[in-house]
């Protein structure tokens, strides 16, 4: 029975140590990669003319260094782990500040009632016999219109 409870204890103190966001650490060339674009000399001269100073790039270097040791270890190493998918999170919250702080259009939970109604008259007219319309009329199966054979091409 003793040893019953020890592996059922050994087994949640693992289950601790797991990662449930294991989807968010990429494949780790891939920070390599941005590190090296980033101290590259045309992300520098960019860099330079946008912001006037260099970017910070040593977060990418940390992240593929806790990358490399956390796939090494097999992800036993869970502390890298944690790191890479900190900075990730963080990564992804500074990418969205814009869209959750944009308070000029109201955001929806469902579309308009309305959103596939017909096209007014004018525009079906406008497209009428266009390229795209003859695609969608030939990629949906509809017969497409028998009239006079010409080419949809114009050289200039």
């Amino acid at each position: 029975m003793a040893t019953k409870t020890e592996n059922a204890d050994s087994k949640s103190s693992n289950s601790k140590d797991t990662l449930d966001d294991t989807w968010a650490i990429r494949p780790c060339h891939l920070y390599k990669e941005e590190y090296d674009d980033c101290t590259s000399f045309k992300a520098r001269f960019h860099q330079y003319f946008i912001y006037g100073k260099d970017t910070d790039c040593s977060q990418w270097l940390t992240d593929y260094r806790n990358c490399e040791r956390y796939q090494e270890s097999n992800g036993n190493d869970v502390a890298a782990g944690k790191a890479v998918i900190k900075s990730e999170e963080e990564r992804r919250r500074i990418r969205l500040r814009a869209h959750f702080a944009n308070d000029t259009w109201e955001k929806r939970k469902q579309p308009p009632q309305d959103w596939a109604a017909p096209l007014p008259d004018w525009m079906e007219k406008r497209n009428e016999n266009t390229y795209l319309e003859l695609k969608q009329k030939e990629l949906s199966g509809q017969a497409a219109p028998q009239g006079e054979d010409r080419s949809l091409c114009a050289i200039m």
